[in-house]
């Protein structure tokens, strides 16, 4: 089975704005995802668990966080599998929706003085429906994306949402930034849940520009030959189980990473270390605005030289700056935090994740290759995304407040990835990975 080659049917008017809606989506999707994270670790642990002391307040706001992380296979599953047989823009549309009013919701509810545990049982319900969204959000946002792109340009296309990650962290944490200078009382009363309620524009915004987007061609194609399965995960765990654990150990590294030092390391700058706020808050941005250019880099680059070999300079870069990063931290320097941030997103991460879509995609056919990619993310996500800030957490405890143990979990997850992506097919060019490979019933 070869990857039909649609994409240069399509006019380039059709393919660049189906690359920037896939972008733009992802920004309004990431912002809402991300607002959660930065409100996880510096408010929700006194709005919403004031009964426990400062370190368990913190552990038990990042665990309603890693809720909407284990909530992500699931999105991935049901998303996958409608986006196989219904088509990758109608699934678009829902998950936006069902991302952007749990987040508007979540910016309404009542704290803990007002009705007591009721209100984490409410943000813990809204946080596994953005978890949902958010799973079934990215697979088809790098389909459309990458689908839609003509031949030797499909890193750069698949880099497109990626790339919507830095300017949804940018706004999320400007948003937070902003309401962080109030004084303390009336940020936790009501300044923080401006930037929540404010999802309400972003989300309008975003469903007029998905709403012109055309189909994916690779899907449009697979219908008119009829080539839809019945059960598309199921097929996918049957014939490509390597596919999905060699993905899922790729992504291990890059998600756990991005979490570490965006997420966890915000809450040990200031709660460990002392540093302030807006300090990391900026700096968050300084990485975010830098990777805003370097992911579509790395997409080219996965384009002239192969997706893989990208991905593995990510690891090696990983590997290299997990203690230097910590080191730096530890300076208390701004300019020095800020440098260590935008290395770790702006090149570390950039590097993991900018060819991801291109990668990963050319690892299933079209037939199955939502559910593929849906899955193998969305499972790595929900172990390394949803454990990272509480390992990191945890392990930090354990080394006496020293991030060492931190670092080798970084370094042990960098080598997985290194060995996983070795393993995976080296896509020079699109139709690679079907060969050799069973064929999937129809």
């Amino acid at each position: 089975m070869t990857m039909p080659n649609t994409g240069q049917a399509r006019s380039p008017r059709q393919y660049v704005t189906a690359g920037l809606a896939s972008m733009m989506g992802t920004t309004i999707e990431w912002y809402d995802f991300f607002l959660y994270g930065t409100a996880a670790a510096l408010i929700f642990n006194k709005i919403f668990f004031p009964a426990f002391d400062p370190i368990t307040g913190t552990l038990a706001a990042f665990a309603t966080y890693s809720v909407g992380f284990f909530a992500r296979p699931l999105g991935g599953l049901i998303f996958g599998h409608f986006g196989d047989k219904l088509g990758r823009k109608s699934m678009l549309l829902i998950t936006l929706f069902l991302m952007g009013i749990p987040t508007i919701l979540i910016g309404l509810i009542p704290s803990y003085d007002s009705i007591g545990y009721w209100a984490a049982v409410l943000l813990v319900l809204m946080r596994f429906l953005q978890g949902i969204a958010v799973g079934g959000e990215w697979g088809g946002a790098v389909l459309m994306a990458v689908e839609h792109a003509p031949e030797g340009k499909k890193g750069f296309f698949g880099s497109l949402p990626q790339t919507g990650v830095a300017p949804g962290l940018i706004l999320s944490s400007l948003a937070m930034g902003a309401v962080a200078s109030l004084p303390e009382e009336d940020m936790l009363t009501w300044g923080w849940r401006l930037p929540f309620l404010a999802s309400v524009a972003l989300l309008l915004v975003g469903w007029w520009i998905r709403a012109k987007v055309a189909e994916s061609p690779d899907f449009e194609q697979m219908s008119k030959k009829g080539k839809q399965v019945a059960v598309p995960a199921l097929e996918v765990l049957r014939h490509y189980p390597r596919e999905v654990l060699l993905v899922v150990g790729g992504r291990l590294a890059e998600v756990t990473w991005f979490y570490t030092v965006v997420t966890f390391a915000l809450a040990y700058a200031t709660t460990t270390l002392g540093v302030d706020r807006s300090v990391m808050l900026d700096a968050t941005v300084w990485g975010a605005f830098a990777a805003l250019f370097t992911m579509p880099l790395f997409g080219v680059l996965g384009d002239k030289i192969g997706f893989k070999w990208v991905f593995m300079a990510g690891t090696i870069l990983m590997l290299a700056f997990s203690s230097t990063f910590f080191s730096m931290l530890g300076s208390l320097d701004s300019k020095t935090i800020t440098l260590a941030l935008v290395i770790a997103i702006g090149l570390v991460y950039a590097a993991l994740y900018g060819p991801q879509g291109g990668l990963f995609s050319t690892q299933f056919p079209p037939e199955v290759r939502y559910s593929g990619i849906s899955i193998a993310v969305q499972v790595s996500g929900a172990i390394g995304g949803g454990l990272a800030p509480l390992v990191a957490t945890s392990l930090l405890a354990y080394g006496d407040g020293q991030p060492h143990y931190i670092v080798w979990y970084l370094s042990g997850l960098g080598l997985i990835a290194f060995a996983s992506t070795w393993f995976m097919h080296g896509p020079t060019h699109f139709s690679l990975p079907s060969l050799s490979r069973p064929k999937v019933r129809t």
